[in-house]
């Protein structure tokens, strides 16, 4: 599978309650292109990754209302977009308008991230924006369904990239990651706490462990 594919296969796939940043628009904050901005942005992302030597891919949970659902990026809100773009050597347009939001768990990975020079490439288990019926501004756990296609698209991600090491971070990606079996039996796994829900102390001791950095 190529990135482009990889990219198109993400923009075919529909959940209830679910916002698909490559192939949805939000109609409050979303500018008319958005969907094409994030798809063409994540399809570079891995093409630049899939040339280098990757040191890690760094797995999380799913998409908050106020990081992924807005920049199509795994750990990433707003005021990191641009700092994630450049660590491919890419420019990015902003696909939504208005003042910038931040994300408490974006914050807390990148506040690491930028202190490690090697090549890491951010994901979710569930790679979109789960939802509450009739509240796309909220947050929820993606169901087994949904988690059964991230897998998937996981397991193509993990062909196309060859990480040496894959980090599931929390309780999920960790299951997800087991899962995989046969993919990942030559890959280096660890797992370190989810920064969210008071998690970023352990959060920031797991990746210092791993990356000796203070």
């Amino acid at each position: 599978m190529t990135p482009a594919r990889f990219v198109a296969s993400l923009q075919h796939l529909a959940f209830d309650h679910v916002f698909n940043p490559y192939a949805d628009r939000c109609p409050v904050s979303d500018l008319e292109d958005a969907p094409r901005i994030r798809s063409e942005l994540l399809g570079k992302m891995i093409e630049a990754a899939s040339a280098r030597a990757l040191d890690a891919l760094w797995i999380g949970r799913d998409f908050s209302y106020r990081g992924g659902r807005r920049t199509g990026l795994a750990f990433t809100d707003d005021a990191y977009l641009d700092e994630h773009a450049g660590r491919w050597g890419l420019n990015v347009r902003r696909p939504v308008h208005g003042s910038m939001v931040k994300e408490r768990s974006a914050g807390a990975v990148w506040n690491l991230l930028s202190r490690i020079e090697s090549n890491v490439f951010l994901w979710n288990v569930f790679p979109m924006h789960p939802h509450e019926p009739g509240n796309p501004f909220s947050n929820r756990a993606h169901s087994a369904l949904e988690r059964n296609a991230g897998r998937m698209l996981l397991e193509h991600l993990v062909l196309l990239l060859n990480p040496s090491t894959i980090i599931a971070i929390g309780n999920d990606a960790e299951r997800t990651v087991r899962g995989l079996g046969d993919s990942v039996a030559s890959i280096r796994t660890a797992k370190v706490r989810h920064p969210s829900y008071g998690g970023q102390v352990e959060f920031r001791a797991g990746m210092r462990t791993l990356y000796g950095v203070r």
